[in-house]
């Protein structure tokens, strides 16, 4: 019996592991429509940076949510990660620009 309850535990502590691992990992452009619309990296939702608190409380109101925020140069993305700091996200961080976040992810054109 004890073992059997050791291997559950186990097995609990792993599913744990596993959930941290495969946590989800938001990448968010902050600049305006019209940059947006000349160059961006698909799947990224486009959040305007004064309109950042609203839309991430919509889209992911678990303020563990480990956010990277980018713009044309990182100044927008400062200004988004600090208001977002201020409503309680603990995990968010600048990315810089949408060049910088193309090639933290390995994703050079």
């Amino acid at each position: 019996m004890r073992k059997s309850i050791l291997s559950l535990a186990a097995l609990v502590l792993l599913g744990f592991q596993f959930a941290i691992a495969e946590a989800e990992v938001v990448w968010i452009d902050v600049r305006t429509s019209l940059e947006h619309a000349v160059d961006s990296i698909e799947g990224d939702p486009r959040i305007p940076h004064d309109e950042i608190v609203a839309g991430i409380a919509d889209l992911y109101p678990d303020k563990s949510t480990e956010i990277h925020l980018y713009c044309r140069s990182g100044g927008r993305a400062g200004k988004a990660v600090a208001a977002l700091q201020s409503a309680g996200y603990t995990n968010v961080s600048n990315a810089g620009g949408i060049d910088d976040a193309r090639q933290a992810r390995g994703l050079e054109e």
